[in-house]
């Protein structure tokens, strides 16, 4: 039911890594600015995170639908991003990939053997949020280019072992000025860090609805 969650063998090999990587921690925007930008709360609603989500738990858990969630204090990097967009814009990803999923089943990836939709886990497996985002329209296209990534931005990469990962793009910078810095966790809890090219970038989203 989790393959598409990273091992903690491999996590252990990355925390030294991203531990390594240098970040500037000034934000440019104003609270007024940040509070009229649906992208920036988004941003806030991650950060947010931050010192609150400090493990990384892949555990399959029985959630209530819609609005469930598995304790703040653990996750993996979906939760992020799960959690953000309900903060931030009301928009509840779970019942989206949920609804969606209902529909058009045959449209979703089905490595993990599922015969049905399954609310519990569904929202929180990368490839089904890419999924999600793709029949959005809110795609675009992957560069090398940091210019190209705004905050709000959602970014999929492939992580060693083929192993999928989700982080959201930052306002603030790395320390030498040219990088959006990511809001993700990628297994030692919510983090602020330097890692958009870190690992080959798998996908690239801007999904900001108005919330209802």
């Amino acid at each position: 039911m989790i393959k598409s969650f990273m091992s903690w063998r491999i996590y252990r090999a990355l925390l030294t890594a991203f531990l390594l990587l240098p970040a500037l921690v000034t934000a440019p925007y104003s609270r007024a600015e940040t509070i009229e930008n649906p992208s920036l709360r988004l941003v806030n609603a991650a950060r947010a995170q931050v010192g609150v989500t400090l493990t990384y738990n892949p555990a399959y858990v029985r959630l209530s639908y819609p609005g469930g969630d598995v304790s703040s204090e653990q996750g993996v990097c979906t939760d992020v991003i799960v959690r953000a967009y309900r903060r931030a814009l009301n928009i509840d990803l779970q019942k989206l990939v949920h609804e969606d999923m209902k529909t058009s089943f045959a449209s979703y990836p089905r490595q993990w053997g599922l015969q049905r939709p399954d609310p519990n886990i569904d929202h929180r497996r990368v490839p089904n949020l890419q999924m999600l985002l793709r029949r959005k329209g809110a795609s675009l296209a992957v560069t090398s280019d940091p210019a190209d990534y705004r905050p709000g931005d959602l970014v999929t990469q492939m992580l060693p072992g083929n192993l999928p990962h989700i982080a959201i793009i930052s306002d603030r910078r790395s320390a030498d000025g040219t990088r959006p810095l990511v809001i993700h966790n990628i297994g030692r809890g919510a983090r602020e860090e330097d890692g958009l090219f870190a690992f080959p970038i798998t996908g690239h989203y801007r999904f900001v609805p108005v919330s209802p």
